[in-house]
């Protein structure tokens, strides 16, 4: 039997267990340029029980101040010491590196800039001496620039990426992220950056030390960044279901992309996790039922949305552990609608 990563339970909400929940955005806080359902009322009562919130992102363009600004557009209260970027992670990166004053080249947008001055380091163009190299998401940048970086990074030039997010949403449709521009220069100079952004460290990391955070909680939508990074940075993670994960994509998740509780949106942070009970064949919470048969997942019973996430995934992970193989999906394994309060639910198949 393989050794797989399992749910959590906690008998209190994790706004009381937990002293700073780390808090990716898109697809958490705001989709697009609305705030998800219930996301604000959630995180006002989240603080109010105790919970410190950070607001963490991969996207190295845009200052702190412009993303609380953004935020607050939303009626969420943000500050811009509560956002925490991946170009101030990779200022850090660099400061731990190179002395104060160091020169550094900045092939990233204004918003790498400011840490990397905060930082006490010189941002200079790809055509004066330096230390090091950061990139990050730039629209603006030259093909000259991307040339000469390639060339002076395969010579050996230290380099840091922000992030490798491969797409990002733009107005007019999915666009390539800052990934791209970091895989064509991998692929020339064979050389692999510091990367600062989920899933690396140094992001949650960096949050981590801004906060003063002891019991921090990662929260995210995606497997591959949000829980995958939380994992790496030794952390528990709740993944909340309202951005572009679901079940096709939990069931076959990988140990160390499996989060440590699941809930359908923010509101999980207000409530208790119970975990489910299993017998070898069987995962069973809270009126729900879930079991594999010929290799398909069937979840059968009433009861909340969150328990039915919380048994189907128990289950499926179970299955994944010791076949190797992934469940099917048939009827029976349509997670139930919540009500317009999110809190109760219909009944299963």
């Amino acid at each position: 039997m393989l050794n797989g990563h399992q749910l959590k339970g906690s008998d209190q909400a994790l706004a009381t267990v937990h002293d700073v929940a780390m808090l990716d955005l898109d697809g958490v806080v705001y989709i697009g340029g609305a705030a998800v359902p219930r996301a604000p009322e959630s995180l006002a009562s989240a603080r109010e029980a105790g919970l410190r919130l950070a607001f963490i992102t991969n996207n190295a363009a845009r200052p702190p101040a412009k993303v609380a600004e953004n935020i607050r557009n939303l009626e969420i209260e943000a500050t811009a010491e509560d956002v925490v970027t991946s170009a101030q992670a990779a200022a850090r990166v660099l400061a731990e590196r190179l002395a104060p004053g160091a020169k550094v080249v900045n092939l990233g947008a204004a918003g790498l800039r400011e840490p990397l001055e905060e930082a006490r380091l010189i941002p200079v163009t790809v055509d004066e001496d330096a230390e090091a190299i950061v990139t990050g998401y730039n629209p603006e940048l030259l093909w000259k620039d991307i040339l000469r970086a390639a060339v002076r990074i395969k010579d050996g030039l230290f380099w840091v990426a922000s992030n490798t997010d491969m797409t990002f949403p733009a107005a007019y449709g999915i666009a390539p992220g800052h990934g791209v521009l970091v895989d064509t220069l991998r692929r020339f100079s064979g050389v692999e950056p510091v990367v600062a952004g989920k899933p690396s460290r140094p992001l949650l990391e960096e949050t981590i030390r801004r906060t003063g955070a002891e019991h921090a909680l990662m929260v995210g939508d995606r497997l591959d960044t949000d829980i995958e990074g939380g994992r790496n940075a030794g952390v528990d993670t709740l993944l909340v279901l309202t951005g572009v994960t679901g079940l096709e994509e939990l069931v076959v998740a990988a140990p160390h992309r499996r989060p440590t509780y699941i809930a359908a949106d923010l509101g999980g942070l207000l409530v208790p996790h119970p975990a489910p009970e299993y017998d070898g064949t069987t995962a069973r919470l809270g009126g729900w039922t879930a079991e594999i048969r010929d290799g398909e997942l069937q979840v059968t019973g009433q009861g909340s949305t969150d328990d039915w996430w919380r048994v189907a995934a128990t289950s499926a992970w179970r299955h994944l552990d010791t076949t190797g193989a992934a469940v099917t999906l048939g009827d029976q394994a349509a997670p139930p609608r919540s009500d317009a309060d999110g809190e109760t639910v219909v009944s299963g198949s």
